[in-house]
């Protein structure tokens, strides 16, 4: 409102479409997350709970990171860029090439151990509904991931080899708020992510970032966009 004067109608039902189509799709590749029967249970592999067991089948420990999955879930959810509903799609691909649906509106348990569990039941039954209704807020589904991505979307893959540039530049110049944006993270300790799919690579950072922190910029970018506070 200036001067005391309310929008006209138009701009006010112009401005709740643009908000409508101002959409963010994040894709988690590589994610680390893999079971199997350790003694009498199936359980999620890591490294700190599963050294012996990872070498004895002649795997690298290092390599089974779940924990980076469950850090990056907890950044995406717990992000006011979510909160205020502009999250509409986090898709997490396994090195197993397992794809997951993710619903935003989902509460992921904040321990490692519950979050396992979660895994588990998950990777077993491919689903896991709300307890008070219907909807499934994580299933396993068909790949590939692109074939769940708008198709006038901008997808942004990450590399350090790529032009550095800051994402809050990045985001303000060259996203279209009428376009969505598909963000793809690695969700690894160490790689690259299969960019096949992007339209565009940028590296954020000189130095190397977890998921957690890199997704931080950028749900914090988008917030800073888009006047989220």
């Amino acid at each position: 409102m200036v001067g005391g004067l309310a929008p006209p109608p138009e701009e006010e039902e112009q401005e709740r479409e643009l908000d409508a189509q101002r959409q963010v799709i994040f894709v988690l590749e590589s994610a680390q997350l893999e079971t199997a029967q350790v003694g009498k249970s199936y359980q999620l592999l890591n490294c700190d709970d599963h050294g012996n067991y990872l070498m004895k089948h002649k795997k690298d420990p290092a390599l089974y990171r779940p924990d980076i999955t469950h850090q990056a879930l907890l950044t995406i959810l717990d992000s006011p860029l979510n909160k205020a509903g502009k999250v509409k799609g986090i898709y997490i691909r396994t090195v197993k090439n397992v794809l997951i649906q993710v619903n935003p509106k989902v509460r992921i348990p904040r321990t490692f151990k519950r979050f396992s569990g979660l895994m588990v039941q998950l990777l077993q039954k491919l689903s896991i509904r709300a307890t008070n209704g219907p909807d499934k807020l994580l299933k396993v589904i068909k790949g590939p991931v692109t074939k769940y991505l708008p198709a006038n979307a901008k997808r942004i893959g990450f590399c350090e080899r790529s032009d550095l540039q800051p994402i809050q530049t990045f985001v303000q110049q060259q996203l279209d708020d009428a376009v969505p944006a598909v963000f793809i993270v690695g969700a690894f300790a160490h790689g690259e992510i299969d960019s096949s799919y992007a339209d565009v690579e940028i590296a954020v950072s000189q130095y190397s970032l977890s998921a957690a922190y890199a997704l931080a910029r950028i749900t914090n970018a988008m917030e800073m966009k888009w006047g989220i506070v």
